[in-house]
């Protein structure tokens, strides 16, 4: 279904219908069209196919996703209830392998299952919808707040970098790299905002410009090998990335691409911020190194946006879809409780020490 998407949430659930609303983010910006998923299989696509992208984007779109699957499953036996339940978070698990909003989500989601073993199968698929919504308004919660904790570390008028698209398209609303932007347009701010092409899906010309324009940011698209010259010119200020997953010591994976920002930002001495929710950062992981990243199809490269396939058959291609961002690159990492910095593996854990002991 077409209607005017500015004002539409990312990732939604249509109860009544059985059904996930998205945006299908793989149409942007030529068509804007919400999809009806009630498949799991049209889900699983979605989340592959990056229909719904960005980290928490897709956590949102799992929880839902499975609750849907659980609402569905026919039976009044908590066993067998149990082993459809976990057959559809596997499925489910196996979409994307880096993002680790999507196994978070999945586990707080049969974490609902196993504490209610007792439970009547009804209640606990009310109890599955309930955690659903919470996830996805939490997701809300957290990606303002980032923005606020980001835009106190710029001021009105800064000329900003970003890569890929970590907006309100990359989340149910605000973003992560973008909040700032969002939160400080709120209180009458404005600034110029660089985002990168981000070859090979067009992250930044498709989306992050797409959702910027639309809400009235003064937005340059640029190619990923003009941000060299652009930090050069003084026209940014500082760069907001997002993130899919990152390590104890600090090291963050992100969109391909992201690194080599991080990497000309440490030269020209401008500011390089990780925009992380709790959620993506993944302590049981030391290094960026053991971060899986995932390999894309070769045709993203040599066939997507060409009428005809641009390089030889015979050349061979290689398609990651993120690399890792050394900690020593980072400035600082957002989190919605707050800015991180240096040293890392020190300080996330003592981040999660406090979290789980708040007295």
């Amino acid at each position: 279904m077409k209607q005017d998407i500015k004002y539409f949430d990312t990732v939604a659930l249509d109860d009544q219908n059985n059904a996930l609303l998205i945006i299908d983010q793989t149409q942007l910006p030529g068509n804007k069209e919400i999809l009806s998923l009630t498949k799991i299989e049209d889900i699983w696509q979605a989340i592959y196919l990056l229909k719904v992208r960005g980290a928490p984007a897709i956590g949102v779109a799992a929880a839902i996703g499975i609750y849907l699957v659980a609402k569905q499953i026919a039976t009044d036996s908590y066993s067998e209830f149990l082993i459809e339940f976990r057959k559809a978070k596997e499925y489910l698990a196996s979409s994307r392998p880096t993002a680790v909003n999507l196994f978070w989500a999945l586990e707080r989601m049969e974490k609902v299952v196993l504490d209610n073993p007792d439970t009547d199968i009804k209640q606990i698929k009310n109890l599955l919808r309930e955690e659903a919504l919470l996830i996805r308004e939490e997701d809300i919660r957290v990606c303002k707040s980032i923005g606020e904790y980001g835009l106190s570390l710029i001021k009105d008028g800064d000329g900003i970098l970003t890569h890929c698209n970590a907006g309100s398209l990359a989340t149910v609303k605000y973003g992560t790299a973008l909040a700032p932007i969002y939160v400080g347009l709120e209180q009458g701010m404005n600034f110029k905002v660089y985002a990168d092409e981000t070859r090979p899906l067009l992250q930044g010309a498709r989306l992050t410009a797409y959702e910027l324009v639309e809400h009235g940011v003064d937005t340059t698209v640029i190619c990923d090998n003009m941000a060299s010259q652009v930090m050069k010119n003084g026209w940014i200020n500082a760069i907001f990335v997002g993130c899919d997953r990152v390590a104890a010591n600090g090291d963050a994976a992100n969109k391909i691409g992201t690194s080599g920002v991080a990497i000309l930002a440490k030269h020209y001495g401008i500011p390089f911020y990780v925009c992380a929710p709790t959620s993506t950062i993944d302590m049981n992981i030391k290094h960026g190194e053991d971060i899986p990243i995932e390999e894309r199809p070769s045709e993203e490269i040599s066939e997507m946006w060409y009428k005809q396939r641009m390089i030889h058959q015979n050349a061979k291609i290689y398609n990651p879809a993120f690399d890792v961002t050394d900690y020593e690159l980072i400035t600082a990492i957002i989190t919605e409780y707050g800015i991180i910095r240096a040293p890392y593996e020190e300080n996330l854990k003592k981040l999660f020490f406090d979290l789980r002991n708040p007295f």
